[in-house]
Parts: C-alpha cells; structure tokens; sequence
C-alpha cells in the first residue's frame, strides 16, 4: 500500500501541471490491443513522434484474484510499451506499473481494462522536471578538510646550528582557505636593503608559505614584489625578492608549474609617494601573494 500511495503522489503532481495522456482498451481477459485499438495507438505514435512518454499505467478489471489482475495488467503495460519501441522518446525512469483491481473503478467495466500513456508535448519539453514535480537535487558543499598547521618550527641553519621561529597559524589558514584572485599580504617578510637576501628573523615567514603549500597540492600562487621611496624600479628588485621566494619554495619541493611571480616596484602602493612616514614606508614595501587557483 506504501508504494501504491507514493506513486500516486508523484502522479498527482504530474496531473495537476499537464493532462496529457492516452488511453487504450483491451477486450476482457486479453493482453493483446485487438485490431481496432492497435491501429489507434499506432495512428497515436505517428502523431506524438516528439512528445516524451513519462509513464505507462496498466489496468484490469476482471473475475479473478488480485494477483492474476495485476499480471494481467503488467502484460498489457509491456504489450503497448513493446509496440512503441523507440518510436517515441520515453524518461529513463518511467518505472512501468500496473495496478490490476488498485484502481478507481469505472461504472462501464470496459474503461477499466486499460493502458494510459502519460506524456509532455514537445512545447512543454523545457518545464519537464517542474511538470512532474521534481525539484533540483541540491547538492552538498564538498568541505575541505580543516588543516592543522604547526605554532612552532625548528630549522637547520648551515653551520649546523638549529633555530626556532614562531609561526602564524592563522595567517597559514587564511592562506590555505583563500579562493581564487583573492590577495594576501606577507607581514615581516624582510629584506636587507637594497638587495633581495631575506633577513633570518624572516626565515620562518618562509615556512609558513611552504607548510601550506605542501598540505594542499592544489594550491597555486602568484607571489607579487612591491617596493616603497622610489618612483622607479632602477634595478628590478621588486621581481628580485619575488623570484627569491619563488625559488626558495621550489629548492624545497613545490613544483615550478604552481608558482609564478611578479615586480611591481611602486607603482601599486598602499600610501601615496612620497610616505610621509615609516609606517607608510613599511606597509608600501611588501610581498603579497595571490591566489591562482585552490
């Protein structure tokens, strides 16, 4: 009874929004159309050549169990759908089904040994899924996965000795959680001046970029060299400290085809040339890196 009623639901919805359908009789206890209706579902055929069969409903009405009923009512389902073939476009889920006697009756016997044929005419083909009252399957979000970076870090320097540097969390999350054409600006990354040799208390500014690019290989950056004072970038030093950070990344694994970069000198700045301060001097001079893809 379950399946009964919720097959009806689904036909409800499909009744109330299009009432094409068509049907036809079969003689008592007979599964076969006798030739008079034949010929009628096959003038109908010809006619329909670009409607879209939804479903095919079989009928009975005769003495006899309710199981013989429906068998008899499922051959002339397959009957009728055997002789529409590929005629007519029919929905890959139309799911034949036959009631036999689970059906409201008719008074004249006749109407009730029966096949309709539910259909969509050609005009109505683009409100298909809104005419049988099916809503789009929202589909859920794909969350990724929340990375755990390290607050700390130790790292070997080249006499041997080991040093320790405090990382931002928080600015690795913010990295690794970034969409695309999305900026984010590298705080105390440090050069010595004039030159682009990275300052050792930036060291781990470094690593920071690298943890997250190693736990999300899907990541792709652009690294974005900016430079304060100076009108013009006489000695290109912008892209220098760019490409620095760039190779520093690919002498530790990162693969050169995620990575690329660019010199802007002053020519984007966050303050106006000439900075009335050091303040504005600072925030000018600056790496920035943008997300190409993640």
């Amino acid at each position: 009874m379950f399946r009964f009623l919720q097959f009806s639901i689904f036909f409800l919805a499909f009744l109330l929004n299009a009432q094409e359908q068509e049907s036809f009789y079969f003689d008592s206890n007979k599964f076969e159309l006798k030739k008079s209706e034949l010929a009628r579902l096959n003038d109908w055929i010809n006619e329909n050549t670009k409607v879209k069969i939804v479903a095919i409903n079989g009928y009975a009405d005769e003495d006899g169990s309710v199981g013989f009923n429906d068998t008899l009512a499922q051959k002339r389902v397959n009957f009728v759908f055997n002789e529409i073939g590929n005629k007519v476009a029919i929905r890959s889920d139309f799911k034949t089904r036959s009631y036999g006697k689970q059906h409201q009756q008719s008074e004249d016997k006749s109407k009730n040994r029966r096949v309709t044929v539910y259909f969509i005419e050609e005009k109505d083909l683009h409100r298909e899924d809104e005419i049988l009252g099916i809503k789009p399957i929202e589909k859920t979000p794909i969350q990724k996965p929340k990375r755990i970076f390290p607050e700390i870090i130790q790292i070997k320097n080249p006499n041997g000795s080991v040093s320790e540097y405090e990382l931002n969390r928080e600015f690795m999350q913010k990295i690794d959680e970034s969409k695309p054409g999305e900026k984010l600006k590298i705080d105390n990354l440090n050069f010595h001046l004039n030159t682009f040799a990275i300052v050792n208390e930036s060291r781990g500014k470094l690593y920071e970029l690298l943890l997250v690019m190693q736990q999300n290989p899907n990541l792709e950056i652009n690294i974005q060299g900016h430079l304060c004072c100076m009108p013009t970038d006489r000695n290109n030093l912008s892209t220098q400290r760019a490409k620095a950070i760039q190779q520093f990344l690919i002498f530790n694994g990162i693969e050169k085809s995620r990575l690329s970069y660019q010199g802007f000198g002053s020519s984007q700045p966050i303050f106006t040339l000439p900075e009335k301060n050091e303040e504005e001097r600072a925030a000018n001079r600056r790496v920035e890196i943008e997300i190409i893809k993640n």
